[in-house]
């Protein structure tokens, strides 16, 4: 069989498939694996695979064996719930010739549905409405995941073997970093040719970079004093206003220097918005009649390929010094930067790559329509593969324009979109076997 045909007939049987890839998505939703508490999705995922035949690899990732990675950093979910029990899962076709390895991954995890009562429907319930799927996770991305499996399941039913390896993942903690789901992976050894990863960037707009994202906080001491005698101390909350305006000050001298076209290559309205400081958590004082001691703000900065993390510090250390400098209080008392929790680097693909061209060449062909090259303004587990292996990976996955919100939804036609995509891209990058 050559590839024009066998890819003929796996779309056409992936588009008659409908049914196997709602059975699966519809266990995978009710399956409540938010982060930190994958291992129902997973043994999910475990089912699936072994209703394959499939060889599989599960393992929980060690923090002893990350911690010198360059992109390693203690994720909020490990800190909280640690990484017994929550293991990876790691499938392997063998190829049949001398075809390079393709891996298709997609995380298990998936955001808190709060408030539940929001929804229209139960959250972990799959419900269909004509062409639309509602459910947490429907599109992230555990629709991706069932589109994975069904191209794959599609290919085997179809008698093509590839001639390349070909890994199918399911990771853990993307929503908090991915330190021990894809790059675990990766340290274990899976470390392919390249990568597809179907997160729902809406075919045919295929990703081919992601944001760098970092986290800190910004501690910021005052003079605790009774309201009475309010005059004798120095509120902290009025010292933190003049950090959060410096703060926003360089939000916008960022966000009128720095420009990315692909981070609003799939929504406009981010133009202008390609890189953002943003306070999110203030905490500080502890009685109304006392004026605060110490306000600290939890902050996060994200930003497009194009700057290091270091340079990204250095601009927010930097702007909070001069504001300090410039506050007679807070010259002698200067605040406190730390940076903990998500510590990530943006990464960028060339679009040149082979795997870029296949994915972009198979998504308009099945679709239909002239897609973007899309990404750079949210991490991704991408960037393990693209900054530390020198793999050429690419975002290509369902609609999906309410991921972690009320009535997050997807669609059937994008998600059977989706498998076909992988599976002829999978046949045209590792080839078939003689």
């Amino acid at each position: 069989m050559n590839k024009r045909d066998a890819r003929r007939r796996v779309e056409e049987t992936i588009a008659n498939r409908e049914s196997d890839l709602l059975e699966l998505l519809e266990e995978l939703v009710s399956a409540k694996s938010v982060t930190g508490r994958e291992p129902r999705g997973q043994a999910v995922m475990l089912e699936a695979f072994d209703r394959l035949d499939l060889e599989v690899d599960t393992w929980e990732p060690s923090v002893e064996r990350l911690s010198d990675h360059p992109g390693f950093f203690r994720t909020s979910s490990y800190d909280e719930h640690g990484y017994d029990g929550r293991e990876n899962a790691v499938a392997t076709i063998p190829g049949e010739g001398e075809g390079p390895t393709l891996a298709l991954s997609g995380h298990i995890d998936v955001v808190p549905a709060d408030p539940e009562s929001a929804w229209e429907s139960d959250p972990w319930a799959l419900r269909r409405d004509g062409d639309e799927l509602y459910g947490r996770g429907v599109s992230d991305m555990k629709g991706g995941l069932a589109a994975m499996v069904l191209a794959v399941e599609t290919l085997a039913d179809e008698g093509i073997e590839l001639a390349g390896d070909l890994y199918l993942q399911s990771t853990i903690e993307e929503e908090a970093g991915g330190v021990g789901g894809v790059l675990s992976a990766l340290e274990r050894g899976y470390v392919p040719d390249a990568a597809i990863i179907p997160e729902p960037f809406g075919l045919p707009n295929v990703g081919i970079a992601s944001a760098g994202v970092m986290f800190f906080d910004v501690t910021v001491p005052g003079k605790k004093a009774h309201a009475a005698w309010g005059h004798q101390g120095v509120s902290a909350f009025d010292k933190a206003c003049r950090i959060r305006g410096a703060l926003e000050e360089l939000n916008e001298k960022r966000q009128d220097r720095i420009d990315f076209p692909p981070a609003y290559g799939a929504d406009p309205s981010l133009e202008g918005h390609v890189t953002n400081i943003n306070l999110g958590v203030v905490e500080g004082g502890d009685w109304p009649a006392t004026v605060p001691a110490e306000v600290t703000m939890k902050g996060r900065v994200g930003w497009p390929p194009g700057e290091t993390r270091g340079e990204v510090r250095e601009a927010i250390e930097g702007v909070i010094a001069e504001a300090a400098d410039d506050d007679e209080w807070l010259a002698a008392n200067p605040p406190i930067v730390e940076w903990a929790g998500w510590n990530a680097a943006p990464h960028e693909v060339p679009r040149d790559a082979e795997i870029v061209e296949i994915v972009e060449r198979n998504a308009e062909s099945i679709t239909g329509e002239e897609g973007s090259f899309v990404g750079g303004n949210a991490a991704l587990d991408e960037r393990f593969y693209q900054r530390y292996y020198d793999v050429p990976v690419v975002t290509a996955g369902p609609y999906g324009p309410n991921l972690h919100g009320v009535d997050e939804y997807t669609t059937v036609s994008s998600l059977l979109e989706t498998a076909q995509t992988l599976a002829v891209s999978a046949i045209d990058y590792c080839g078939i076997a003689e």
